[in-house]
């Protein structure tokens, strides 16, 4: 059973890109919460304008415990998630952790376990589950305009040196193995949305290389295919080398076609009885932040009120499965059974 605690303290494991957003949506939804970084290093010289908001700097474990977090959002590199989570979680604090949940599967189920022992709430941040356009697809699924759901398709991609104006993409996350990067891990947002919209998948085939002339050591490519528990087909390309980005899924069903492109956060429905294409989200400009806003509103919401968050522990551990297996997949030429 989960604990309800109103949240006064926030600790912020990281403060990169990701990290500083959600210091700043938190800001806004709750100006006088409290709130310490937990870094490498504890020096405040390049907080800039974040600096006001920040009431403690700390670079050492105990020191970061001792803060006494109500709340721990873990935005560092997947790889330190689960021990960071599972220290935290064992001191007492609530999770949100960025999207993977790790890099592995080794130790996620024990500290979903402990999550769930100590009523703490544990939530991923596959912030699409957030995204207005994503959810009128979903719901237009749920209640049968095309008819039976038969296969997903889905793509994503841009250029990884565009991802992060300013910053050399070569010392990034997203281009370090070590540090959980590379297409199938950053871009498991498809992976997600994909099982969030046709169910559990049951087998996973891919193709995955590195093969751009981009300085990294992961996979750039990926081409994924999905067989969910329901005998639905996916497929699923991520990239990180277009020029050009792009972003979109089409489910077919046996009534007609569902398409978002997230472009314009355009929603189409195609139905076969009238034959016709009709909006059911025109095309148009959407703060990209609304997502993320209102993902973290959720988790405070979550953890005040004691219950289950829109996505799991379970679910960002079904996420990085299924990117794993499309890796040994690829690896070893072979269908993976889930």
């Amino acid at each position: 059973m989960m604990e309800h605690t109103y949240v006064r303290r926030v600790l912020i494991v990281g403060l990169g890109a990701i990290g500083r957003r959600h210091l700043r949506n938190l800001k806004v939804l709750d100006p006088g919460v409290r709130v310490c970084a937990w870094r490498r290093s504890a020096t405040r010289d390049d907080l800039g304008e974040l600096d006001p908001m920040v009431e403690r700097v700390v670079a050492k474990e105990a020191d970061a415990v001792a803060w006494g977090a109500d709340l721990a959002l873990l935005t560092g590199p997947a790889p330190e998630h689960v021990a960071a989570g599972r220290t935290l979680a064992a001191a007492g604090a609530h999770l949100f952790v960025e999207k993977p949940l790790s890099h592995t599967l080794e130790g996620i189920d024990e500290l979903i376990g402990l999550c769930r022992q100590r009523g703490r709430v544990l939530m991923v941040g596959y912030n699409f589950r957030f995204y207005r356009p994503l959810a009128i697809l979903r719901e237009a699924l749920r209640v049968g305009w095309i008819g039976r759901p038969l296969s997903l398709r889905s793509e994503v991609g841009q250029y990884l040196p565009d991802w992060r104006p300013g910053a050399d993409y070569r010392q990034c996350v997203s281009a370090r193995r070590a540090l959980g990067g590379g297409a199938l891990l950053e871009l498991s947002h498809e992976l997600d949305a994909a099982r969030y919209l046709m169910g559990e998948v049951q087998a996973v085939s891919a193709q995955v290389d590195r093969l751009s002339d981009l300085e990294t050591d992961v996979e750039d490519v990926a081409e994924v295919t999905l067989r969910f528990v329901e005998g639905t087909l996916g497929s699923v390309h991520l990239d990180m080398v277009q020029r050009a980005p792009t972003r979109w899924c089409r489910v077919i069903g046996t009534e007609g076609t569902l398409e978002w492109v997230g472009q314009d956060h355009r929603v189409r429905l195609f139905s076969a009885a009238s034959g016709t294409w009709s909006d059911l989200a025109p095309s148009g400009a959407l703060d990209r932040n609304e997502m993320y806003v209102a993902e973290l509103r959720h988790c405070l919401d979550c953890v005040r009120d004691g219950r289950e968050p829109a996505v799991t522990g379970e679910d960002g551990r079904e996420a990085v499965r299924i990117a794993l297996a499309a890796r040994v997949s690829s690896e070893q030429g072979r269908v993976v059974l889930l």
